[in-house]
């Protein structure tokens, strides 16, 4: 045993603040594997829903003092040659440990943290002091991530904008873990796949349901803290409501995306937050990768690919009751005339096909890192 701790392996992923069950991370894991590299992953949550083929070793997610000292400890502990971080406090720390262990560092800026943190509740508490510190913190890991051998970004616009090597790895889907697209069942049914928080529609979501008689509706993910109490009390003050909402909790990726099969919708109603604004959330791929329309806020950027793509329908802003009435709306036209919805449905089904056979970004990644240790 102790010699299997102490083993060397290729690829070591590192997150103090993502659990093991992280579609991003799974998708990472999947392509460095299809390369024959050697991957342990050190991160949140249960063992059991980390990706497969790797060593996975798992904490209980605490406090931000708690987590500090984990993104501290996790390169120390990594027996990877290149150590790929995921947050910005463990890849600060990636950064700067992986130099004097003689490692190589990989820092993935999967998001703007900086845009993040006003999406947080906890950045707010105590007047605003946690987002001070939390922007502190993603400035300075800016900077250090700039002298890392490896920055992957997941788009263009996020930071750092220049880096000693910098790459563009989309939030594309891996379609192994995806359904194939098929036919939808014959009770209505929509779904969201996801981190649950007000900001992201969680409400919205509830609400249209509430108001489209007959359909049902999968969340797949965690509740937000801060969200969990209003949750519990609006299901149980209408019990017909809460017999067509069903809590899947946190799943790992292939298993949550079964939710996916005979789905009518996907939904993807987030709030016009900092963090959302300019950015295309991965699920908008995955529900189009899957053959099934989706229905968004007028955000631009997936406004712009839903309409361009006629995958779905898009719905004007505003409040939970607002946004719920309008998909609402959508929801109550195609459970009367399915017609229009499943002639988008066979669009996307046949371009998913096309899709399929295309290579993914995690590929070009897992050739970098390919190079990258060939060079340690």
């Amino acid at each position: 045993m102790n010699a299997l701790r102490t083993a060397t392996v290729d690829v070591t992923v590192v997150t103090s603040g993502h659990d093991v069950a992280d579609a991003r991370l799974h998708r990472e894991v999947a392509a460095l594997r299809a390369r024959g590299l050697t991957v342990e992953v050190l991160g949140l949550g249960a063992a059991t829903n980390g990706p497969a083929g790797a060593a996975v070793r798992t904490w209980q997610r605490s406090g931000m003092a708690a987590r500090a000292l984990l993104a501290l400890r996790q390169p120390f502990l990594a027996r990877g040659r290149v150590i790929l971080a995921l947050d910005p406090d463990s890849g600060l720390a990636t950064c700067l440990v992986a130099r004097v262990r003689g490692r190589r560092s990989v820092a993935d800026v999967h998001e703007d943290y900086a845009a993040l943190l006003g999406d947080r509740d906890w950045a707010k508490r105590w007047g605003g002091i946690p987002g001070m510190v939390g922007q502190a913190l993603v400035r300075s890991g800016l900077r250090v991530f700039e002298r890392a051998d490896l920055v992957v970004v997941a788009d263009e616009h996020v930071p750092p904008p220049t880096a000693r090597q910098r790459l563009v790895v989309r939030n594309l889907p891996d379609t192994s873990m995806l359904p194939e697209p098929g036919p939808r069942s014959a009770v209505p049914r929509a779904f969201y796949i996801g981190d649950l928080r007000r900001s992201r529609g969680l409400f919205a979501m509830v609400e249209a349901v509430r108001r489209a008689p007959g359909w049902e509706l999968d969340l797949v993910g965690p509740v937000a803290a801060a969200d969990e109490e209003d949750l519990r009390r609006l299901l149980a003050q209408d019990p017909e409501l809460s017999g067509r909402v069903c809590l899947h909790g946190r799943r790992p990726p292939a298993e949550a995306w079964r939710c996916a099969e005979g789905a009518w919708v996907g939904l993807m109603l987030l709030e016009p937050t900092p963090a959302f604004n300019d950015a295309v959330p991965s699920k908008l791929y995955e529900y189009v990768g899957c053959g099934v329309p989706v229905i968004t806020t007028d955000l631009p950027r997936p406004a712009e690919l839903v309409t361009q793509g006629q995958a779905g329908a898009v719905v004007a802003g505003g409040t939970d009751i607002e946004v719920g009435e309008r998909v609402a709306e959508v929801l109550r036209s195609w459970s009367a005339d399915p017609e229009p919805m499943d002639r988008i449905r066979e669009r996307l089904a046949q371009e998913a096909q096309i899709t399929r056979s295309r290579p993914t970004p995690y590929e070009e990644l897992a050739d970098r890192i390919v190079d990258l240790l060939g060079r340690s």
